[in-house]
């Protein structure tokens, strides 16, 4: 029996938002001064160029979200805020400590958790905090990911005053059954709301993050989603996949039976079914998995070929250092990678012992630099070239042998030094990027690491 395309490619693998992948860290040669030094030295050769990035991971959350696979920590106890405030700006402080000169931030991003659940005064005194040390850079863009049940007119509007023009507000779908399955039960009218409060304050780019392949998701479901979605038109979407990844510690992925999941074909065709809808409303696909307006700053940058993509998303502004705060947070200097402990407990006690809270890393050597470059412009630009020697790597040929299958398939193109993804391609994009990754051939994982890539 002749399978389909999904069947064939839809197999565990990396979401590509770093290369080397995490479980594929060298741990033993990564020490915090490497990183000090590494940090230090992307710094000096980018901060007055392009200012630097600052992913802060605000953990906290009211209720276990069942589809959820980020790092959290559940309460209703908000008297948890100001602690861990505090500590963000002292992560700063030393930060900023070993830099000689104040540095300009070019992006913010507030990520959960959940932002919104700190108070407005609260994030104001997090945002006065951190530019207490830093500058804007020129052309700044500062973001924040809103939860619509708990988002205030005043959050927003004080965020707005502090330089944030662009919000994403998480939906998922809007169908009671998969709601009630996910433990994320959230009307329409409060999306509606809070999307309407942005527009009305000015917000210049308003997202939506829906999820395809969730439980008991039908194409019923997906259809009014995407219509609710249109009918409040938000200038940009982030339509992922569902990551079923149960076996991480402290996941909440408990709320429903595997054979609730859409599979394969099944789930394929939600997206396929969205994506269409989401065409024909006017919105462009952007790399893998988001979708934009025209007049959205995100298409601008695949039209000037200046996307970029890292532990953030997709972004319009490319920053060669990006600093996490926060639990769980991970820091790139382009050189390296830095990974904050998830242990909210031993993020603070190491902060009280003036450490940097980084309990692991990796250093990049020149092959992971290449490969990372490639890998950059299969996700942003749907194609990679090898016509300068600076992108020529030993196991090239290897690789492009491994592709043939992949171009017979029709889902990319092979030329004499480039391979472009085609129309066709799109969905397998993680795959594509897979044939590059060296560590993943090398050693394949014993256990369960990746969700799949369909």
């Amino acid at each position: 029996m002749k399978i389909s395309l999904t069947q064939k490619y839809n197999v565990p693998g990396p979401r590509y938002t770093s290369y080397p992948t995490v479980p594929y860290w060298n741990e033993d040669n990564f020490t915090v001064e490497k990183w000090k030094l590494s940090f230090q030295k992307a710094f000096s050769e980018s901060n007055s160029q392009n200012g630097i990035s600052l992913y802060i991971h605000l953990p906290f959350c009211e209720s276990m979200c069942t589809f959820c696979g980020c790092n959290k920590r559940i309460t209703k106890n908000h008297s948890v805020e100001e602690k861990y405030i505090q500590a963000l700006l002292k992560e700063w402080s030393l930060y900023c400590k070993l830099l000689p000169e104040k540095p300009s931030i070019k992006e913010i991003h507030l990520g959960g958790g959940t932002p919104t659940f700190f108070s407005s005064d609260n994030l104001e005194h997090l945002i006065n905090g951190i530019f207490s040390f830093a500058n804007k850079a020129e052309n700044y863009e500062f973001s924040f990911e809103g939860h619509p049940n708990n988002t205030t007119y005043e959050q927003l509007k004080k965020l707005y005053d502090l330089g944030f023009r662009r919000v994403s507000f998480g939906v998922q779908d809007y169908s009671e059954k998969v709601q009630k399955a996910i433990n994320r039960i959230q009307p329409f009218h409060n999306v509606a709301k809070v999307t309407f409060w942005a527009k009305e304050i000015g917000y210049k780019s308003i997202g939506h993050d829906i999820i395809f392949g969730l439980p008991f998701q039908t194409i019923e479901d997906v259809i009014d989603t995407v219509e609710k979605t249109n009918s409040l038109k938000p200038d940009r979407l982030a339509f992922y996949s569902y990551a079923h990844v149960p076996w991480i510690k402290g996941n909440g992925q408990r709320g429903f039976n595997e054979e609730n999941l859409p599979k394969d074909a099944e789930k394929r065709l939600l997206y396929e079914t969205g994506k269409q809808l989401l065409s024909i409303n006017g919105y462009h696909e952007i790399g893998m998995d988001h979708f934009a307006l025209p007049t959205d700053s995100l298409f601008h940058s695949v039209e000037n070929k200046n996307l970029h993509r890292n532990f953030m998303g997709y972004s319009a502004s490319k920053t060669q250092l990006m600093i996490g705060l926060g639990v769980s947070s991970i820091s790139d200097s382009w050189y390296a990678f830095a990974q904050n402990t998830k242990n909210l407990e031993d993020y603070y006690q190491l902060l009280e012992w003036d450490q940097l809270p980084i309990v692991k890393g990796h250093i990049l050597d020149d092959e992971d630099l290449i490969i990372r470059k490639h890998i950059l412009n299969l996700t942003c630009e749907l194609e990679t070239s090898w016509n300068k020697n600076s992108l020529i790597f030993k196991e090239l040929p290897d690789v492009l042998i491994s592709l043939k299958e992949m171009e017979n398939d029709q889902l990319i193109v092979i030329e004499d030094n480039k391979i472009k993804i085609t129309e066709a391609g799109r969905p397998f994009v993680r795959n594509i990027c897979m044939a590059f990754d060296l560590h993943l051939k090398r050693k394949s994982p014993e256990t369960n690491l990746f969700s799949m890539t369909v």
